[in-house]
């Protein structure tokens, strides 16, 4: 966090005409939210970095930007507009996961570092609504979503184990081709099911529409990002947001659309795999609990706990062709859908697994014996993505000038698109969202 500050700091005094360099608000801990602004035109895009604590990537990517708008009129006199680059919503979240970032970069050193708050403490979501944003972090975004009303915003996010994606509130015709040229070029897989867009409407490969916002139950709401959000509150701006997801680490057979095999085994064993972990953590939770009094922060730690076992069950039976709901059935699924299900059944588990695993060290001791289980599970977890998903470290910078890539081809898009609004041409991503036809 202070490396990202210091060389924003950098390059607004190296550039002073051109870059400013402000606080808008401060974190829980008190650590300033720093905005970096390029250029001096009327239209404003909005980027912000570090909206989830475990997803770093997005740091390097706005320090990418920057030196990447400063060095191209093109991108703020040219299109009249100015770059506001928000260094990180959840500083102190991020500060939480220094213990991995430093390397090296294991699938075992990120979980048993792993920190992601609960649900109600992510800045990026309004549970209550806008006007009850209770996160310090929260209103500041909100503020600066008020004060700017840009025409495009972007949320930087990481993908710890899969492929890259990107979901839009608006159409933006062409994105889908931009992204796959970049993931090619680079070595990035493309994600073309990932889980938490599983329902939603495709807009090309790899590209999905984020559906409007409607009142969710806590646990509908953690596992789909279609409530209420700090993605669609500037939306009534006319504001365009896209949420760019770049992989740390990469599985290629994400970007598999042929048809499976055998749909429902998978299914079966993907679900079934979840429950069992499930029943396993609640164990070992049951144990650990008791003995955590006096232990730095487990409150903190206990709640993304609490939250994932909560949504376990519901996710076990919605992917279990037996259990899900015929109400919603689930829909067409590749060969890449099934590989993205088994990671996010497995990534819950472990994530679970690194956060008690933390509770217990950090306690100092193991009256309950559960640190060699918990240990177990995590290797578990780290050998199935290495050895079966094949999943395989993609370098910082790589992940970085990929996240940029979309990032501008998005920014340029976003552009077009409101060229078309001003002019009365219609604006096809404001119409009803229907399910499109997957390849």
């Amino acid at each position: 966090m202070d490396d990202i500050a210091a060389h924003a700091a950098l390059i607004a005094a190296r550039r002073p005409r051109d870059a400013r360099l402000r606080r808008v608000g401060v974190s829980r801990a008190g650590t300033p939210l720093w905005l970096l602004s390029l250029g001096r035109g009327a239209r404003q895009a909005l980027v912000v970095a570090g909206p989830h604590a475990n997803e770093p990537v997005g740091g390097a990517t706005v320090l990418r930007l920057a030196e990447r708008v400063l060095a191209d009129p093109r991108l703020t006199e040219g299109a009249d507009a100015t770059w506001n680059l928000l260094l990180c919503l959840d500083p102190d979240g991020l500060r939480r996961n220094e213990g991995w970032l430093t390397g090296p970069y294991t699938l075992g050193r990120y979980f048993r570092h792993f920190f992601r708050p609960g649900f109600r403490e992510q800045p990026e979501w309004l549970p209550d609504g806008a006007a009850a944003a209770a996160l310090p972090e929260t209103r500041a975004l909100l503020r600066l979503q008020d004060e700017l009303k840009p025409f495009f915003q972007c949320s930087l996010h990481g993908v710890d184990v899969g492929g890259g994606f990107v979901e839009l509130t608006r159409d933006l015709p062409g994105l889908d081709r931009r992204m796959a040229y970049a993931a090619a070029r680079l070595g990035i897989p493309r994600e073309l099911g990932p889980y938490d867009t599983l329902y939603w409407p495709r807009l090309g490969p790899a590209v999905y529409r984020i559906p409007p916002p409607r009142p969710r139950d806590l646990a509908a709401a953690i596992t789909e990002a279609a409530v209420e959000s700090t993605w669609y509150h500037p939306h009534r701006h006319g504001t365009v947001t896209a949420v760019v997801e770049a992989p740390m680490w990469g599985v290629a057979a994400v970007q598999d659309g042929s048809p499976p095999a055998d749909r429902d085994a998978v299914l079966h064993a993907v679900s079934d795999a979840l429950r069992h972990d499930t029943r396993v953590l609640k164990r070992l939770l049951a144990r650990v609990r008791p003995h955590l009094g006096g232990t730095p922060d487990a409150a903190r730690l206990l709640a993304p706990v609490d939250d994932y076992l909560l949504v376990c069950p519901g996710l076990a039976d919605a992917w279990d062709p037996d259990t899900a709901d015929p109400g919603r059935p689930l829909p067409a699924l590749t060969a890449g859908h099934l590989t993205a299900l088994g990671i996010a059944g497995r990534r819950i588990a472990v994530r679970t697994a690194g956060l008690l695993h933390q509770l217990v060290t950090g306690a100092g001791r193991d009256p309950s014996g559960a640190l060699p289980e918990l240990d177990g599970l995590i290797d578990a977890g780290c050998a199935a993505y290495r050895d079966d998903s094949g999943a395989r470290w993609i370098p910082v910078a790589r992940q970085a000038e990929y996240q940029a890539r979309v990032v501008l081809a998005a920014f340029e898009l976003a552009g077009r698109h409101g060229a078309r609004a001003r002019s009365g041409e219609p604006d096809w991503g404001t119409q009803a969202a229907v399910p499109m036809h997957r390849e």
